[in-house]
């Protein structure tokens, strides 16, 4: 069924949105505006004032007049135009020497006038290879093995604080291995998903080993994907212990809006309330982590009681019929995409260009 046709569709809408986009003046515009402006201004002052002095001085008005014109003519600036347009014109074919090929010749000016330069980072001042640098668990900033042999800086990855924040990394998290890659190093192989998602995935897949299979023992049961507006990803999973029938809820998102919606946090092995002096240690790796440069994301926990949660209950994603307050903070994770090799000589050129 047809519902809208040409400039009603959304394409229709976007295209007719680009196509009257106001781009406004060129900054050589305004300071030629601005010139005219001044020189006419000038030009018609001295005009004015000639005037009156060739009529005081009994001059014939007419005399007077042409006095008057011929001064306003004389300051226009007729080789304006032609020294402009000779100016712009040599720099275009400058810049076409250097492979760029100028459409509108005022755009020369612009791009000398440039001060800031906004670009995409991920993919193009990047690699787009997130790998996690840091963790922040049992209140503790450790460093993670980011090298591609495993031969860097370790950390004890047997501790309880690790392996309740790996296993919320592992669960909480839609990224898979592409298959035929089990000879590849973990690090380079490809990945089905997120950057942020594939990066906690291969960090996993180093400490803990067979993501896949871990997460087939702990099959996801409910989930509500991660959106701008919440912030955070929700999922929940039956678990493998068969002592306890519990659903194991797991969240990771923004960290501030993770720590939020948490009451109590994990350190050590033990469960504390979430008091303000341990926000306050929070912002702080938070801050420290950030100022690094690093993306930053906050882990959480909860086991759903069994009388309020049986097995088989029908969770609802949508209309949601599960706390996702009053959760137990795990730790973050933060992850660095390393910049490409020729970055940094081309920012340095940007900023030395004349």
């Amino acid at each position: 069924m047809v519902i809208n046709i040409g400039d009603w569709t959304v394409m229709g809408r976007i295209a007719g949105l680009a196509s009257g986009l106001d781009m406004g003046d060129t900054p050589i515009a305004k300071e030629i505006a601005h010139f005219i402006h001044i020189i006419t201004g000038v030009a018609v002052f001295l005009g004015v004032t000639f005037f009156i002095i060739a009529f005081i001085l009994g001059y014939h008005w007419l005399d007077a007049v042409i006095f008057l014109i011929g001064i306003i003519v004389a300051n226009v600036p007729e080789g304006l135009l032609a020294t402009v347009t000779v100016c712009l014109t040599l720099t275009a074919k400058r810049m076409a020497s250097k492979n760029c090929l100028v459409k509108n010749l005022e755009a020369v000016e612009t791009l000398g006038s440039t001060s800031t330069i906004c670009s995409d980072k991920t993919g193009t001042l990047t690699q787009n290879r997130m790998t996690v640098a840091h963790m922040w668990f049992d209140n503790q900033i450790v460093e993670a093995d980011t090298t591609e042999e495993q031969t860097g800086t370790g950390f004890n990855k047997n501790s309880e604080g690790w392996k309740v924040l790996e296993r919320v990394a592992m669960l909480c998290n839609r990224s898979e291995f592409k298959p035929g890659q089990e000879g590849v190093p973990i690090l380079k192989r490809e990945v089905n998903g997120d950057a942020s998602e594939a990066a906690l995935l291969k960090c996993t897949e180093i400490s803990n080993g067979n993501v896949m299979e871990y997460r087939r023992r702990h099959k996801k049961v409910c989930e509500i994907p991660f959106n701008s507006t919440n912030k955070f990803q929700v999922s929940i999973h039956e678990t493998d212990d068969k002592d306890d029938p519990r659903y194991l809820l797991v969240m990771k998102g923004a960290p501030e809006r993770i720590l939020d919606r948490c009451s109590t946090i994990l350190i050590e092995g033990k469960e504390e309330k979430l008091t303000q002096e341990w926000k306050d240690r929070f912002n702080t790796a938070y801050m420290e982590l950030g100022g690094l440069g690093e993306r930053v994301l906050g882990f959480c926990d909860f086991f759903l009681s069994t009388e309020k949660y049986p097995e088989g209950y029908p969770f609802d994603g949508d209309d949601i019929n599960f706390p996702i307050t009053d959760l137990r903070f795990t730790g973050l994770m933060s992850m660095i995409d390393p910049p490409r090799a020729a970055v940094p000589d081309a920012v340095n050129k940007c900023r030395s260009a004349r």
